[in-house]
């Protein structure tokens, strides 16, 4: 099974922005930014699509999968 990997946590410290001001600029909850960050939530196209706009970056740079052994 695929595993998801994603570099939000590297650019959110790169913009000094905390999990609760990308959950308010991307319109979820910070509970859900936490579980991305942690590759337990695959998120939406649009979601991907929004995080990757706020960073200035593709989603492909963002997000990654990976197979699990």
């Amino acid at each position: 099974m695929p595993e998801l990997h994603t570099k939000i946590r590297e650019y959110r410290a790169k913009t000094s922005m905390s999990q609760s001001e990308l959950a308010e600029l991307t319109g979820v909850r910070r509970e859900t930014i936490i579980r991305l960050e942690k590759g337990q939530y695959n998120p939406s196209l649009k979601l991907a699509m929004d995080i990757a706009h706020i960073f200035h970056t593709t989603v492909e740079e963002l997000f990654c999968f990976t197979e699990q052994d």
